[in-house]
């Protein structure tokens, strides 16, 4: 019986009658992605386990709903949890090359900052206030005071023994003091003086220099009086700072008194503002230089203000981050720098927080892809993960690019959950090749490509309908339109009881279809926008096929579908280009002699043929060996090749259809040219499945309607192949005017029969076919070949032996 298929069989029709409703507005959104069950869990596992190296890595095909799934997920679970702990960075009055970083309740942190703000202006005025009232001019008169008094007793004494010593004294300032000789009562010049000789000058030079060594231990004495009025005066101030200060910040010691960090900062910001407090007391109006210098030799207070690096509102939830550019910095943090006279400064007020401070206590989300094509950003991430803190370092500090000083900010602890989305390659090369990634990422959500075509699989994906329509604003869409839609997704995964997942393959017909609806002033999507949109999505993408039907109109790449042939068959190949799948008929020819059981693949030999069209050809060898020369050697010797192919050939979906033009070949029967062939075989002539059966089909019947629509054409296919089956309507129309037929076959007998009429035949019990069947002929002719060939090698041999002889 001849395996011809229904129309039924060719196409499985989605009823719209099941659906209850009359507009997809009627249906209830669905918050789930349909047919994700397992990658849901597996995500919900990632996101509850508190384990160390549970992160998730969600895998599937780009746009299958990966990010918005697992966004979703995680964004409702967040909601439920409570916001982490705030953030700051401090100055380090110890080391300001390493700021501190200090913990805050949630909430908490821009309070601390609004506080410690408020406390340095407040101090900005109590300072001056302090220094300008009577306690410290009182106290500060009375120790200037008592030092002048002891300065003037020291210089009395002095003018004591000037006197004395017949000197006359003259001190301009406490450091410096002048003198001359008396004689006579009057004093003397430099010229009167070397105008003095003998034993006079001896005397007074005698009394001088007593007097200088007097003079010196008098100046001493004023210096020791001076640093020790110094000192005194500065603990006088440091006293007046001290209590102007110490009952401000004790309120702030008490208010943040659960915080022993904190409380350290403070008693080390006191210590500074003390150390410092002529900063709090210079009036810059005063100040004098001119206008524009004032702001490099105005104090600045920016070590006292408070980095808020990471705050959250106070009934703030658990954090969700996507971060779209994980370049290191964008993961880390950063810290930038300020161009001041020509030279880059940066202070703890520059640190920048990174997605990894952004999601602490929450979650990262991060594209795989990008991720890996960002220089150092995962082994930054995995460095984060593992030490389970984020130390903030930039990549010339790192890597030693250059040579500089620069921050170096307390680490800060994290506890995150990573969710890596990425195709299955990826983390397939990252689970194989990188050793840490298996440590690092041990949950993967795998989301399924498509789901079986049931009727309650079918009602909620009406329901994904309507929601995606809901979700753009999209007009509503009608029962036969959701219908035609579940048909085309179908035909996008090549079967005909599945449908596909694919999220935004969906999403972007329906956005497509909506504006042919509103150009067509509609109210809603009806089936004839869908089919609008499959028609002008090929026309758009279609240049290179409609090319390659227009060569063989022409006769310029050679596809016959009339008639017979020996030796000649058409295959189909499958072509996909740019998002645009296609099917285009090739010719395959096989030519046989004798020779020594051998097939040429002329792909292979030019290195055009690769590694599975390849062992597609060597399976041929073992079947023609196995099926019609087991008692004899297969003396056979054939050469197979794509006609006018000038590409790479790869995939054995061929390989029947170069073993039917094989025994085609041998048995010297011709082939149906009107019937084209797709399926590869296996060593005992089982047809197996193939890609692309679809497109195959929908091409061929393409061409053969190009040529003539009235005539009768068909295509060989693999039996596995009817459930993947979902083709255009035009050929369904044809199959039903029995202008074309589509045929499935489960073994390279029956195929034969179909191409060239005649009956394969069975082996008796002795192996031997009927000599009018094709097999019965293809076993004659390699008995023929195996015959001449034995006899021609004899043959040889024997003119070789009487050569010998007359040479002898």
């Amino acid at each position: 019986m001849t395996p011809i298929l229904a129309v039924s069989q060719l196409y499985h029709k989605c009823d719209f009658s099941l659906f209850s409703f009359t507009t997809t507005e009627e249906l209830e959104p669905l918050e789930d992605p349909i047919g994700q069950k397992n990658a849901l869990e597996a995500i919900d596992f990632a996101a509850n386990i508190k384990q160390d190296g549970y992160n998730l890595f969600a895998m599937g095909a780009s746009g299958s709903g990966k990010h918005s799934t697992v966004m979703s997920f995680l964004q409702k679970k967040a909601i439920k949890e409570k916001a982490p702990s705030d953030w700051c960075y401090v100055n380090n009055f110890k080391d300001p090359r390493k700021p501190i970083a200090i913990e805050f309740p949630c909430g908490q942190a821009i309070k601390f900052k609004d506080d410690m703000y408020e406390l340095i202006e407040l101090l900005k005025e109590i300072l001056p206030a302090a220094f300008e009232g009577n306690a410290y001019r009182n106290e500060f008169e009375i120790i200037n005071q008592k030092y002048i008094d002891a300065e003037s007793e020291i210089f009395k004494n002095l003018q004591d023994e000037a006197k004395k010593h017949d000197i006359s004294m003259n001190a301009s300032s406490r450091n410096r003091v002048t003198f001359a000789p008396v004689v006579d009562g009057k004093v003397i010049t430099a010229a009167e003086y070397n105008a003095i000789e003998g034993e006079e000058k001896e005397k007074i030079d005698q009394k001088v220099n007593e007097f200088e060594k007097i003079v010196k231990e008098g100046l001493n004495k004023v210096n020791e009086l001076n640093k020790a009025q110094r000192k005194e005066l500065k603990s006088l101030e440091k006293k007046i700072t001290q209590e102007s200060v110490e009952s401000l910040i004790d309120e702030m010691r008490s208010k943040y008194s659960y915080s022993k960090k904190i409380i350290e900062y403070l008693d080390a910001l006191q210590n500074d503002v003390i150390r410092h407090v002529q900063d709090f007391l210079v009036k810059p109006d005063e100040m004098p230089v001119m206008p524009f210098m004032k702001d490099l030799y105005t104090p600045s207070f920016s070590r006292y203000r408070v980095n808020l690096f990471i705050t959250h509102e106070e009934n703030a939830t658990s954090a969700v981050v996507y971060e779209d550019n994980p370049i290191h910095q964008n993961l880390i943090g950063k810290i930038e720098h300020l161009s001041q006279v020509g030279t880059l400064v940066t202070d703890f007020s520059m640190i920048k927080p990174g997605a990894l401070h952004r999601a602490n206590g929450g979650y990262l989300v991060l594209d795989a892809r990008n991720l890996l094509m960002q220089p150092f950003a995962y082994e930054e991430l995995k460095r984060a993960l593992r030490s389970k803190e984020i130390r903030i370092e930039s990549l010339a500090q790192q890597y030693s690019f250059i040579s500089t000083t620069s921050l170096e900010p307390e680490p800060i602890p994290i506890d995150v959950k990573v969710v890596l989305i990425g195709e299955r390659i990826l983390y397939y090369l990252l689970h194989h090749y990188d050793p840490d990634f298996q440590e690092l990422f041990k949950v993967t959500a795998d989301f399924e490509d498509d789901i079986v075509r049931n009727n309650d699989n079918i009602y909620l994906y009406a329901r994904m309908i309507g929601t995606i329509a809901k979700k753009h604003n999209l007009l509503p869409l009608t029962s036969k339109a959701v219908a035609r839609i579940i048909e085309q997704s179908s035909k996008e995964v090549s079967h005909s009881a599945k449908f596909s997942t694919h999220l935004r393959t969906l999403s972007d017909l329906l956005k497509e279809a909506d504006y042919w609806a509103k150009k067509e002033n509609r109210s809603v999507v009806d089936i004839d926008d869908i089919n609008k949109v499959l028609q002008t999505r090929i026309e758009r993408l279609n240049r290179i096929q409609r090319k390659l039907y227009e060569q063989i109109d022409e006769g310029t790449i050679m596809i016959s579908v009339t008639g017979s042939a020996v030796g000649k068959i058409n295959a189909l190949s499958f072509i996909s280009m740019g998002g645009y799948d296609f099917g285009i008929a090739s010719r395959i020819t096989a030519r046989t002699r004798i020779g020594k059981g051998e097939i040429i693949d002329i792909e292979r030999e030019v290195e055009l043929g690769g590694p599975l069209h390849s062992k597609g050809v060597m399976i041929l060898s073992s079947y023609l060996g196995s099926t019609y020369a087991k008692n004899i050697p297969l003396s056979l010797s054939s050469s197979l090749v794509f006609e006018q192919s000038y590409g790479r050939v790869d995939g054995d979906s061929a390989s029947s259809t170069e073993l039917y033009a094989i025994l085609s070949s041998l048995s010297n029967l011709p082939i149906k040219q009107n019937i084209a062939v797709t399926g590869s075989v296996n060593q005992f002539g089982e047809i197996q499945p193939i890609g692309g059966v679809n497109e195959k089909i929908e091409g061929f019947f393409d061409i053969c309607m190009r040529r003539d629509k009235n005539g009768f054409y068909g295509v060989i296919i693999p039996e596995a192949n009817i459930k993947h089956l979902m083709l255009k309507t035009e050929v369904l129309e044809a199959v039903e005017k029995e202008n074309f037929a589509i045929y499935a076959v489960k073994t390279i007998n029956e195929g034969i029969e179909i191409l060239t009429g005649v009956e394969a035949g069975k082996a008796d019990e002795n192996g031997i076919y009927p000599s009018s069947s094709v097999n019965g002929m293809v076993m004659a002719r390699l008995e023929e070949f195996s015959k001449n060939a034995k006899d021609f090698y004899h043959q040889k041999s024997d003119n070789s032996d009487e050569e010998n002889k007359t040479d002898k």
